[in-house]
């Protein structure tokens, strides 16, 4: 990273998943750097989703490296997912054509219930045991995905936790890390939401600022998501043995289960 900003830039990492972000000071300059983005940072920059993005630079290698504001903030906690920002912002990322027009020319194809449960199957079979309640959550899975059909897709950031969540010191509000985005039913991001964060009392509001109706319909759907993203869960924790976050998860979906009775 050195040899791209300069001399006297310190450069440390930044923490994510990859292992690819890093943030470089030099005076009274910050920036946020991150190797490979999505050429889909430009669009969220453009739209003030994300920091503003400032710079991208291609190496010899064929590695690309974008540098962004750098904002001085933090994460939200679970506690402040009621605030109204969080349901105006993820309603305006949903209704944008410009975000969905950008992911379908960078190749990406609709994340339809039959490609998720082949997911989940192919999961199963590389465990080789599967438990009796994600069996029961497969089969409901499969029952129900012609039901929850819904042609009116968008683009999904595929992680709404809190922790994705970024407020500057100014109030600005972004979400961040949008590596897994895909096009896909809203009611992937709602149901991972409401159901995460939101009471039960409060979903209708919350959807109000969002810019929808509470309906049977959209309960039925954020319920079907919320079950095979939960299961999904269940696996990513077990293929890296961690085995009190993949209880936390199994127990959720026992949950979330118990609704399958009454809201169908």
């Amino acid at each position: 990273m050195e040899h791209i900003l300069g001399k006297g830039w310190q450069i440390m990492p930044a923490g994510g998943a990859t292992g690819e972000a890093y943030q470089a000071k030099y005076e009274d300059q910050t920036l946020f750097l991150k190797r490979n983005s999505s050429p889909f940072l430009a669009v969220l920059s453009a739209e003030g989703i994300v920091p503003k993005l400032l710079w991208t630079k291609r190496l010899g290698n064929g590695d690309v490296i974008t540098a962004q504001k750098w904002l001085n903030g933090r994460e939200l906690k679970a506690s402040e997912m009621l605030n109204d920002g969080i349901g105006r912002l993820l309603g305006r990322i949903h209704k944008s054509s410009e975000l969905l027009d950008m992911l379908k020319r960078l190749g990406k194809q609709p994340l339809t219930p039959d490609l998720i449960i082949d997911d989940i199957e192919t999961k199963i079979q590389a465990e080789q045991v599967c438990p009796p309640k994600i069996k029961e959550a497969v089969r409901y899975l499969k029952l129900q995905k012609n039901v929850i059909q819904h042609d009116d897709k968008v683009v999904c950031h595929c992680d709404v936790n809190h922790n994705n969540w970024l407020l500057s010191e100014t109030n600005e509000l972004y979400l961040i890390d949008w590596d897994g985005a895909m096009i896909a039913d809203p009611a992937l991001d709602l149901g991972m939401l409401l159901y995460w964060y939101i009471p039960r009392e409060n979903w209708s509001k919350w959807l109000s600022t969002y810019g929808v109706e509470l309906t049977v319909d959209l309960q039925r759907r954020m319920h079907w998501y919320i079950i095979a993203q939960t299961i999904l869960s269940v696996f990513w924790h077990s293929e890296r043995k961690q085995e009190a976050e993949k209880e936390y998860w199994y127990n959720f979906l026992k949950q979330v289960l118990q609704e399958s009775y009454y809201i169908n």
